[in-house]
């Protein structure tokens, strides 16, 4: 019984942004159903896998989730989901708002049906500016929101992608915010509404939320950026025999530092001595840092500094983070037996609630694995489900 439980989602998104967002609604117990194509969401096809359409990306990202296949092109499949839609608290879909217009599924239409409905859009750019009809992708959102250029100047110069779908992560995360926020207001008026979750807005405010700095003010007093965060030499330390990660940052933290190094010569040295000094000259503090690690091996720095209480961490690879201890003793990453799939290593949610507790539902479901359940659920007769399998607006229930 998740925080969740008796939220209908009606989840039309594909790839990841939109099935991260509605992945982790059903982990909190809403109950979603996911519209795929008759071909399937095409994370499906991505990665190793033991059955065609069940690979590693969607099974991690289409947990506790229901699916029936429809062609929306079809007029039985948008009937369909527009039954589906007139008892659902939530729509989330995440092509272009003009897209869905086309589909004859804008908010006009659907609010008419369910005005309760939160219609949720999670999509490139907001509506009102002149980017609102552009496709969006993580890569170019990454790259026009800066990442790639603070990437350059922390590295070699050249510009990079953050190796990882940053972007659908964080908007997929305040898509669920969003969504939930908009729930607590539908519960007090009775009143569903559109929600826009943009990716460019969003990871602008995102990425600017640490590196305005001086371009907050006008004018500016500098041209941005933190200084901590763009060191070259803000990175994982070399040890005597592999990478430790360490960050002594308060005061306390660095006098327990100079106590457990035997370093009080820097204790005295004014670029060291207060965190003035040390903002003020962080590529001289991290250079000495970096020296400093080299001189004992990654055990002996993991238990000199976490008996002195300063944060460190082992530097994991993909292999390595599934052996930490931490997470074998909270359970994070469960080996399960899935239906189809046999055994797999799943992630349980991160949140924890004292009085709902929350568990996935199921696990990512074989394409159109629900579509009967679903359609019977909804209403639909026997005539009415063969109808729309000879139509071609479904496949074989």
């Amino acid at each position: 019984m998740g925080p969740l439980e008796g939220v209908k989602v009606i989840d039309m998104t594909t790839v990841l942004m939109g099935p991260y967002a509605t992945q982790m609604l059903g982990d909190y117990g809403a109950d979603v159903v996911k519209v795929e194509s008759l071909e399937g969401d095409v994370t499906r096809l991505i990665g190793p896998t033991r059955h065609p359409g069940m690979g590693p990306v969607f099974l991690n990202t289409n947990r506790s989730k229901r699916s029936i296949a429809l062609d929306l092109k079809k007029p039985g499949g948008r009937d369909t989901v527009l039954r589906l839609i007139k008892t659902a608290d939530v729509l989330v879909y995440n092509i272009r708002p003009a897209a869905m217009a086309r589909l004859q599924l804008g908010y006009d239409v659907v609010s008419d049906i369910n005005p309760r409905l939160i219609y949720a859009g999670v999509f490139g750019f907001g509506q009102d500016g002149p980017y609102a009809a552009k496709p969006a992708y993580d890569d170019l959102i990454q790259g026009a929101t800066g990442l790639p250029a603070l990437m350059a100047q922390t590295g070699d110069g050249v510009p990079r992608y953050v190796p990882n779908a940053l972007v659908d992560r964080i908007v997929g995360l305040t898509a669920v915010g969003a969504i939930c926020a908009s729930l607590v207001h539908r519960d007090r008026t009775g009143r569903g509404q559109r929600l826009d979750v943009p990716m460019f807005e969003t990871m602008a405010g995102f990425v600017m939320g640490d590196h305005m700095g001086g371009l907050t003010y006008e004018p500016p007093l500098d041209k941005g950026g933190y200084a901590r965060h763009l060191s070259r030499d803000r990175r994982p330390y070399k040890t005597a025999d592999g990478f430790i990660c360490v960050i002594v940052y308060n005061d306390k933290q660095w006098a327990s530092f100079f106590a457990a190094t035997g370093r009080d010569d820097l204790r005295q040295d004014p670029k060291f001595a207060s965190f003035a000094g040390r903002a003020s000259n962080i590529d001289t503090v991290y250079a000495e840092l970096a020296r400093i690690f080299e001189t004992k091996t990654t055990s002996e720095w993991l238990d000199l500094l976490t008996k002195a209480d300063i944060p460190v961490m082992p530097m994991h690879d993909l292999e390595s983070i599934l052996q930490d201890p931490h997470l074998a003793s909270t359970g994070f990453f469960p080996v399960v037996d899935h239906p189809s799939e046999g055994k797999i290593r799943s992630m349980k949610a991160s949140a924890r609630w004292s009085e709902t507790a929350v568990e996935p539902s199921r696990l990512a479901p074989r394409l159109n694995e629900h579509g009967g359940e679903i359609l019977k659920e909804a209403g639909f007769s026997a005539e009415e489900i063969a109808g729309l399998v000879r139509d071609g607006a479904t496949t074989a229930v």
